[in-house]
């Protein structure tokens, strides 16, 4: 018995739908394949290694939008129904815009990437990259979150009921308008002082800042905190609006090299010319002294020592450390080898005592004079 299977002409125009996307994808991938084979070939031909990077960093999100243009432009010329249509399209539609954003960023990314890469800061001098990398790696992040924010917008507006809220929010700004703008303060808060940061630099990474008395190096810069590195290898979290708002110590804001100070107490007899004439030797000993100054002053005395301090210059605050270290451990050493009598010290006088009487001679005294006292006569005195 023959059995007939019959297709609706819905499901045929279904089938021929999904055929027709299956080879618009093809299509798709085949210019995306084509395209990138030509931009590497071009990229190859450049020796600054940039052209190939942002192949390498777009392809991938390139692969999905290629296929992407492809359904767009196949599903209106298909024989579906309009609901159908619509939905596919608006799905394709989302895809599209987050792929289109994927490839700004991931190219951002490569631009910030390659721009800190050519600017070491594990230099002496690392200045000029410290500022040109905080500059980018905050600027970076302030137009992916743009980009971001930007994106969900228009994805959101492709769906007809958030677009007519928006136009009713657009309509009667006012109260929702101020709750919103209030909701997104910190949002946007964050943005402008990272935008303030990039362009005054008050903080660079890699700088050395006290905040909160706390001493430490900038590590991160993120959009809406920076990461700062403790001596002691803790890490301290601040706000980014912090170092807009609130004083604090930046050590490296114009150049890496700082000046020291080390404080040793002595004795007022320490010959302070011979220990400033040592000054100059014990620097000398150590490549931690950057060979730009030292001296030595005695900076106050009090009733019991005087304070002598020695000034020195290093290239950075970890070598400045160091050297002060050594420089009052070299003081200290010569002191006790060539005048240990400088030392600190407490002196106290004693005043003089009187000559003690001979044995018995205080006794006889005192019996003359109970014996004169009671005859009513004047004291006798043993004394010669």
């Amino acid at each position: 018995m023959n059995q007939h299977v019959w297709v609706t002409p819905t499901q045929i125009d279904a089938i021929v739908a999904i055929v027709w996307i299956g080879i618009a994808i093809l299509i798709g991938v085949a210019v995306h394949r084509l395209v990138y084979w030509l931009f590497r070939r071009w990229a190859k031909q450049r020796a600054d290694g940039f052209a190939a990077a942002v192949v390498r960093r777009t392809s991938r999100p390139a692969a999905y939008i290629f296929p992407l243009f492809a359904i767009l432009t196949v599903i209106p010329n298909l024989n579906l129904p309009e609901r159908w249509k619509l939905d596919t399209l608006h799905a394709a539609g989302i895809l599209t815009i987050g792929g289109i954003a994927w490839t700004i960023i991931a190219t951002i990314r490569l631009w910030a990437d390659i721009v800190v890469a050519r600017h070491r800061i594990d230099v002496e001098d690392n200045l000029l990259a410290r500022q040109l990398g905080t500059r980018v790696d905050i600027l970076a992040r302030v137009m992916i979150i743009l980009i971001t924010m930007i994106a969900l917008g228009m994805m959101l507006m492709t769906f007809p009921a958030i677009r007519a809220l928006g136009t009713t929010l657009l309509a009667s700004a006012g109260v929702v308008g101020i709750v919103a703008g209030l909701a997104a303060r910190p949002l946007f808060e964050n943005l402008v002082a990272g935008i303030q940061l990039a362009m005054t630099q008050p903080i660079r990474l890699d700088d050395v800042v006290i905040v909160e008395k706390q001493y430490g190096r900038i590590e991160e810069i993120h959009s809406t905190y920076v990461v700062i590195r403790v001596w002691d290898l803790r890490r301290l979290v601040v706000p980014l609006t912090y170092f807009i708002t609130t004083p604090f110590e930046n050590w490296t804001r114009k150049t890496a090299n700082l000046m020291g100070e080390v404080f040793v107490f002595a004795d007022w007899a320490l010959d302070v010319e011979a220990l400033r004439a040592e000054i100059p030797k014990i620097v000398a000993r150590t490549p931690l002294w950057d060979k730009q100054f030292s001296n030595l002053q005695v900076t106050d005395a009090t009733e019991h020592a005087m304070q002598v301090r020695a000034l020195v210059t290093a290239r950075n605050s970890a070598d400045l450390w160091d050297l002060r270290c050594f420089v009052r451990e070299e003081i200290l050493a010569f002191i006790r080898e060539r005048q240990p009598e400088a030392f600190p010290r407490t002196r106290v006088e004693l005043p003089a005592q009187a000559e003690p009487a001979p044995n018995g001679a205080k006794a006889q005294e005192r019996a003359a004079n109970s014996v004169a006292a009671a005859a009513d006569q004047p004291p006798i005195s043993t004394k010669p």
